[in-house]
């Protein structure tokens, strides 16, 4: 799917049923959880009438605990979130578990150009939803060029290298936020325009309310390597960062 977290819905409401499946086919886990659940019923209502519910609170949470521990089903809901949320968090983050790892501590990257010549004709598809993540891995410098409808987007100049002239990226996005790292040594200049949201540049943060905004780097005038930012965002933030 392009969207995963629709497939992580989906999954998890199949495991769901399958959960409900196995308690309704297993009458000791069944009549555990009703009991459970009798028990943080009368509770609530006994707490709504200024009474002490502490021993039939813990005796329906305790109920209700192992019933599910005991379901297989819900294991694997837990363990699928756990595996799920945390491979998305390191995407969207950025985050590389092994950018410090004794391997890595001498590893050379090589980046291999091409002399100049024709430009080729581009016609590329794009995604209206979804998130998105642009400088995971080495790459070639391109001006970026984004239309969504919906999502989250990171771009990650410190795995390119940008030629000396002024370079663009454009953003025009419904609804979502943008990240944008930049590396030290590129000047910056960026031109926001937003309904509902926040613009942070370089650690400063500015709210927007059907506003615009042009904003410049200190070194801006200076730099040889330099990036404009062109963005327009209806509800959603977007932020710089200086990496």
């Amino acid at each position: 799917m392009k969207n995963p977290w629709r497939f992580f819905l989906v999954v998890e409401a199949l495991l769901l049923l399958y959960a409900l499946w196995q308690i309704f086919n297993s009458p000791p886990l069944f009549m555990l959880l009703i009991f459970g659940t009798l028990c943080l019923y009368f509770a609530s209502r006994a707490q709504r009438r200024g009474q002490r519910t502490n021993f039939r609170l813990v005796v329906g949470c305790l109920a209700v605990f192992i019933s599910l521990l005991n379901n297989p089903a819900v294991w694997l809901m837990l363990v699928f979130g756990v595996l799920f949320i945390g491979l998305k968090g390191v995407e969207l983050t950025g985050i590389d578990p092994t950018k410090n790892a004794f391997w890595k501590k001498k590893q050379i990257i090589i980046v291999e150009t091409e002399a100049p010549g024709l430009h080729p004709t581009k016609k590329e598809r794009q995604n209206l939803f979804g998130n998105e993540r642009i400088g995971n891995q080495v790459f070639e410098w391109d001006d970026i060029n984004i239309n969504m409808i919906s999502g989250d987007t990171i771009i990650d100049l410190g795995n390119t290298i940008l030629p000396k002239k002024d370079n663009i990226i454009m953003v025009r996005k419904g609804f979502g936020r943008t990240r944008i790292l930049v590396p030290v040594g590129i000047g910056i200049a960026l031109e926001h325009s937003g309904f509902i949201g926040n613009m942070a540049f370089i650690g400063e943060q500015t709210p927007l309310r059907s506003e615009k905004i042009t904003v410049y780097s200190e070194d801006y005038d200076t730099s040889e390597r330099r990036i404009k930012i062109l963005s327009s965002t209806l509800m959603g933030d977007v932020e710089v960062i200086r990496v």
